[in-house]
């Protein structure tokens, strides 16, 4: 059980009329008690005879109605799932003939503490700060608590995907109860994404952050999980989108490589493309945040800035060997201070704050990926030539080589296999033609 009950006295609420005491129902959890008042006050003596035998046919009564409280309570508690004093009062204690009246309840929400952290920068991208959220039950209190607490950990592209999610939501039916978010709605909003044009990627990821909003929601004892969620086996199953091969085969690799720029701007945008891509696939993120303390003999060494949070036990850095077009990059961009704290590239600069420092990645990312399809177009190369192109570039080629999934995956930064697989693109229509034609040599071989 998850949380202890048990039925005691007040002591120190006397009441001066009769000489008596309330009885109450107290929940232990966590270290933390909760009283709750019954209907029923008793003096000490007639308290301390509840465990005698015989008793008066009144106080008798009192006994066998405060072991049904404390029975039901039992069996309330253990089929709550995820406890909360709010859900435990709200579902057990009002309209209990044996307890007092209370208060209404006030909802809870997601601890919100602020200490001293100054939200106004983010005001202008977030429009949720300035919204009404006095209505109970909607979806807005949680998704706000939720952005608050990313903004305060310095996750500002997360709380950003919250903002999409809970954007979209509200056009599609206004900021709805969570009680109003049913199976029933949910294929609704997939409907009318599809109408939109959107994707069921993009689908797919505003559903999975409303299903973190609702278990938060569940956690802090705003809904109850049987009574309101639409999400699971049997009910609403979030969708996927299908997995685009992104990468380029070798012959493209090679055309980048040797395509001679007409501009400044395309010789930047090639050679970070490149570095990129002999980097392991290394994402813009992460070349912006390299320092020169991350080059240790020959290799850069380092931890994912997507992944830093959640291997925060067991982190694993990224072993990247400084290849001659890589060091001719660092050489050619790299800060002239090269203290160890010093970002390897001017792309950010120390002292912005995370809001600051996140437009500038997107800035980074957005001129590499304008100019390389620039050169893609100049070189006829059909796909998209992209920085996450040349990840499943790198990636897929390593495979093509003979490299072992396991080695990439580490090489990515992936705590998932099954992440690396979906990096690795399908074999060409060439390569399956010739595969083909290696099941019947004998054809071939007729005299």
């Amino acid at each position: 059980m998850i949380a202890t009950p048990s039925i005691i006295i007040d002591k120190r609420r006397k009441q001066t009329r009769t000489g008596t005491f309330p009885v109450k129902l107290q929940i232990v959890y966590k270290s933390s008690p909760k009283l709750f008042q019954t209907i029923f006050n008793l003096t000490l003596e007639n308290y301390d005879k509840l465990v005698s035998p015989r008793l008066s046919p009144k106080l008798q009564s009192v006994k066998e109605k405060l072991k049904q409280i404390l029975r039901t309570a039992e069996d309330h508690l253990s089929e709550m799932g995820t406890f909360s004093f709010y859900a435990f009062e709200r579902d057990f204690i009002v309209k209990n003939p044996l307890f007092k009246v209370r208060k209404q309840l006030k909802e809870p929400t997601i601890p919100d503490l602020n200490n001293g952290f100054d939200f106004s920068p983010y005001h202008l991208r977030f429009p949720i700060f300035k919204e009404d959220h006095s209505i109970p039950g909607c979806i807005s209190r949680v998704y706000l608590s939720y952005i608050k607490q990313l903004l305060q950990q310095g996750r500002v592209g997360t709380a950003l995907n919250f903002r999409e999610s809970y954007n979209s939501l509200k056009k599609f039916r206004g900021n709805a109860l969570f009680s109003e978010i049913t199976i029933d709605y949910l294929y609704q909003y997939e409907l009318w994404m599809k109408k939109l044009g959107r994707s069921r990627t993009t689908t797919g990821i505003r559903v999975r952050v409303l299903r973190t909003i609702f278990n938060e929601a569940i956690e802090t004892g705003i809904i109850k999980r049987e009574i309101c969620y639409p999400f699971g086996k049997r009910k609403y199953i979030i969708p996927t989108g299908r997995n685009m091969k992104k990468a380029l085969d070798i012959n493209d690799i090679s055309k980048i490589y040797y395509y001679q720029p007409i501009c400044t701007d395309e010789i930047k945008a090639k050679d970070f493309w490149l570095f990129c891509y002999f980097g392991n696939g290394m994402n813009p993120k992460d070349v912006a945040n390299l320092k020169y303390k991350d080059i240790q003999d020959n290799f850069l060494v380092f931890i994912r800035s997507k992944t830093e949070r959640t291997t925060r036990e067991d982190p694993k850095p990224i072993s990247v060997y400084i290849t001659e077009d890589m060091q001719r990059t660092i050489e050619r961009y790299g800060n002239h201070d090269k203290s160890p704290n010093s970002y390897i590239f001017p792309i950010i600069k120390p002292g912005l704050d995370p809001m600051q420092e996140y437009e500038l990645v997107p800035q980074f990312t957005k001129f590499i990926n304008h100019r390389m399809s620039i050169i893609g177009n100049h070189l006829g190369i059909e796909k998209k030539i992209t920085t996450i192109v040349s990840r499943h570039s790198f990636s897929t080629q390593l495979k093509r080589s003979g490299v072992s999934t396991e080695f990439i995956q580490e090489a990515l930064g992936h705590t998932d296999k099954k992440t690396t697989e979906n990096y690795l693109a399908s074999f060409s229509n060439d390569i399956k033609k010739e595969y083909a034609e290696m099941l019947s040599p004998f054809k071939y071989n007729v005299q």
